[in-house]
């Protein structure tokens, strides 16, 4: 029997969520351009415990790649964040149970940081790689990103990764709160469930930042390269 690809999530914005906006600021999109020096591509999570267990996480990943090199070819940033092991909490403990809360405490493996992102991937030697202590990267105190990517002069990040509606859900608030330019890359972050993924897009899109496929996104990279 031929192996099968694996799954894309169904995504869509709801024509009256696009309406809205475009009554609002005249666009359908606030971010027309980007300029490829000042952008990051943050990469959540993409770990073996969490791409191996899901078949919608596996399905983002050439999609991410594509990301990488194509910004990383442009002068960009990219940006590898992984779940840090915190220490135990009562909370934690509470909330999930304390095998499950264990389970997620080692999710982000050991070793070089390097070693633990998803196999499938190359990472660049400019490239960056952090760890967080919180579901967002942009957390203030839980995570270096936001520093480092000061110290590039980045004011545009793109979010991509596992799990849509915790970490990159997370990210993508924390990222605008701190005055980031916020495009959610509705192809390349995943979840468990079409109406879930759906549900954190319309979100985003409504709030946050922009929602674009993956295609627009390197159009967009392009666009700026032969500018």
């Amino acid at each position: 029997m031929p192996d099968t690809e694996p799954p894309i999530h169904a995504w869509h914005i709801e024509e009256r969520a696009y309406r809205r906006q475009e009554e609002r600021r005249g666009r359908r999109y606030a971010y027309a351009h980007l300029d490829p020096a000042r952008t990051a591509l943050a990469v959540i999570d993409m770990v073996p415990f969490f791409v191996a267990a899901n078949p919608y996480t596996r399905g983002i990943v050439p999609n991410i790649q594509h990301l990488a090199h194509r910004l990383r070819s442009a002068g960009g940033t990219v940006a590898w964040v992984l779940p840090a092991r915190v220490d135990r909490s009562p909370v934690g403990d509470e909330f999930h149970g304390r095998e499950a809360a264990e389970m997620f405490r080692n999710s982000g493996g050991t070793g070089p940081l390097q070693d633990r992102v998803w196999h499938e991937f190359s990472v660049g030697a400019d490239d960056l790689l952090v760890e967080k202590s919180a579901p967002s990267a942009f957390f203030p105190g839980r995570c270096p990103l936001p520093e480092l990517l000061q110290e590039r002069g980045i004011d545009t990040v793109l979010i991509t990764g596992t799990v849509t509606n915790v970490c990159c859900e997370s990210s993508v608030r924390d990222a605008w709160t701190l005055g980031y330019r916020v495009i959610m890359i509705a192809d390349a972050n995943s979840t468990g469930r079409d109406q879930d993924h759906n549900a954190t897009l319309h979100t985003v899109y409504r709030s946050f930042g922009d929602v674009r496929a993956t295609s627009e996104v390197l159009t967009l990279i392009d666009e700026a390269v032969s500018a």
